[in-house]
């Protein structure tokens, strides 16, 4: 490094004015003048008082750096404020508008002057600002998020200039803030996820093929209405906006929603195509996107396909879109229904701490809202996990918090899958089999393309003995929601029913995708060790056994025998075998 430099770690900020050079073209004297006004009276001012200090000024720009991002971001939120107030009686055309961008990264000090990729970063991010607004990178945004209640917008990933990798973006915007709360008092938002499903649009050319297009909308409006956790604008609401071409935002806002489906439908002889996308209106951004193709041979099981389809992917991945705008919003928050997503996201952590974390804020949900059904049954459902990990030494005590938890969900709302859902979990471990899988039926019959309860009922079949019908309900469970957070408990439920109907090789290969998904739990090695025992590769089940205990080193058979419910010995001893053939201990 040359003599005289340093490097370090520094929160910069980059600011411009919005179309500069428009206006210098106008009035070169007077903007000047008027950007002198500024620095002296508000930004210099600020920017000491945050115990900042200005690097540069180059004509219509400002470097400056901070010693925490805290302090960076607070200085810009002022600086915005104040401006916004400077502007107030002004036309959009004279007044002076700031973008900012603000970055945690690592700078080169040569004198007074900074340099390095954390500058360049901060460049980049100042262009992708709103005028009034700020551009953070997601460095900087880890650390204001829990520290400043502002309501940061995803703003999602961005190939920048001469960044040799996607620099991802949290956004705020002063004028996006004050127009949300001109919408909310007017049409505030609802207390659970709210979705508005457009018209799908009809592609094909064809005027006959408009009824198929409008058909699929009203199914899936009618099916997402059926899951009481969601806010579903009604079908004369969005049916107002067929054939208008009209920002996401705006519907948004006057729907108030925060997402959006909408989709189109072309046919092409005896083949049809139909997409759909959900889309988070708050952000613009994508969260999902898919296309069918089908033949066209049975048009009305077609459109029950297709609806129950998507209505089946939308609902999970609502709820892992849920989960992480909960995740990013202050812990003080008392609204019930943000501290249950924030439990559910600790919740699939699947360790014991994360799941203790969210026992804590799955109550923290029920006594800001103590008829709140879904989250009693999630907090029974934490329990329960609590109880088959092994995560606690009082599993009796435990399972009877629970059953009475889950009681109290079902009473509350007896028409919440959760609550019954929850409740079959835990006669399964009880060996109440018969009521386990009459609980967990009900679950299914509230919500047909309900995967948790599926997987459920899986478990409470295979445990009662009926292996072969847990086969067919998990492999429901895993189409229904291939991308669940928990889906090598799927996997792994699989492989145990498989190895319990003595199918070892079908049984290691699912045991192997378990433990191939993310953060797989003990139990998906030791079913994969007695996969590989029974298989006699000896070496690789002492191997998933070593990983097992990795996992949970306090692992024994006995606790296999005193906690899994198996209503049949024989299917018992088929499993323990295997792992004593993987050398795990008694």
């Amino acid at each position: 490094m040359v003599e005289g430099t340093q490097r370090r770690l520094a929160a910069i900020v980059s600011a411009d004015v919005v179309g500069y050079s428009r206006l210098m073209g106008v009035d070169e004297t007077g903007t000047l003048a008027e950007l002198n006004a500024h620095r002296s009276e508000l930004i210099d001012p600020l920017v000491q008082k945050h115990g900042g200090r200005i690097v540069k000024a180059t004509g219509d720009g400002l470097l400056l750096e901070f010693p925490s991002v805290v302090t960076a971001v607070e200085c810009s939120i002022a600086i915005q404020d104040g401006m916004m107030e400077r502007n107030a009686n002004l036309t959009d055309d004279v007044a002076m508008r700031f973008r900012v961008g603000v970055h945690l990264g690592d700078i080169i000090v040569e004198g007074d002057d900074i340099f390095g990729d954390g500058v360049n970063v901060a460049a980049r991010l100042e262009g992708l600002s709103e005028p009034n607004g700020l551009a953070l990178s997601d460095d900087a945004y880890r650390q204001v998020r829990d520290r400043l209640d502002i309501d940061w917008q995803d703003g999602g990933e961005h190939e920048v200039k001469n960044i040799a990798r996607p620099v991802y973006v949290w956004r705020w915007s002063k004028q996006e803030t004050l127009d949300a709360a001109a919408v909310s008092g007017t049409l505030p938002l609802p207390d659970k996820p709210s979705i508005a499903v457009l018209p799908f649009d009809n592609m094909s050319g064809d005027a006959e093929q408009e009824y198929f297009a409008e058909g699929i909308t009203e199914d899936i409006i009618t099916e997402l209405s059926k899951l009481r956790w969601f806010f579903v604008t009604a079908r004369n609401s969005t049916f107002a906006y067929k054939g208008r071409s009209i920002d996401i935002k705006q519907l948004a806002a006057e729907l108030g929603v925060r997402y959006v489906l909408e989709g189109s439908v072309r046919r092409s002889a005896n083949r049809l195509r139909i997409t759909a996308q959900l889309i988070d209106a708050s952000t613009g951004n994508h969260i999902w996107a898919e296309r069918y193709d089908r033949q066209l041979d049975d048009i009305f099981e077609l459109q029950d396909e297709i609806t129950q389809t998507i209505v089946a992917t939308i609902e999970p991945e609502l709820g892992m879109a849920e989960r992480e705008l909960a995740i990013r919003k202050p812990r003080e928050t008392v609204d019930a229904w943000t501290s249950f997503q924030q439990g559910l996201w600790h919740h699939y952590r699947f360790t014991k701490e994360e799941n203790a974390e969210a026992q804590k804020l799955f109550r923290k949900s029920i006594k800001a809202d103590p008829n709140f059904s879904r989250a009693q049954g999630a907090l029974a459902h934490a329990i329960y996990w609590d109880v088959l990990f092994g995560f606690t030494d009082s599993p009796e005590e435990a399972l009877e918090d629970a059953k009475t938890i889950s009681q109290n969900a079902i009473s509350s709302d007896d028409k919440e899958p959760f609550a019954h859902f929850a409740y079959g979990r835990i006669l399964t471990l009880t060996k109440d089999h018969e009521n386990a899988i009459a609980e967990l039926e009900r679950a299914i019959e509230l919500n047909p393309n309900f995967a948790h309860a599926f997987n459920g009922l899986a478990m409470a079949l295979a445990m009662s003995g009926r292996p072969d019908e847990a086969v067919q309900k998990v492999e429901i469970a895993i189409r229904l929601n291939p991308h669940d957070p928990s889906i090598w408990t799927y996997m792994s439920l699989r492989s145990l029913a498989l190895i319990m109907l003595k199918r070892h090789d079908e049984a290691l290969s699912w045991a192997t995708k378990a433990t191939r998904q993310r953060s797989p739990g003990w139990l998906a090695y030791a079913i994969l060790a007695s996969a590989l025992g029974h298989l006699s590769k000896i070496d690789d089940a002492r191997k998933a056994g070593r990983d097992a205990l990795t996992l949970k080193p306090d692992f024994t058979l006995s606790f296999i025998k005193q906690t899994f419910p198996f209503k049949k010995p024989d299917h018992l001893e088929v499993f323990l075998e295997g792992l004593r053939l993987a050398d795990l201990p008694e």
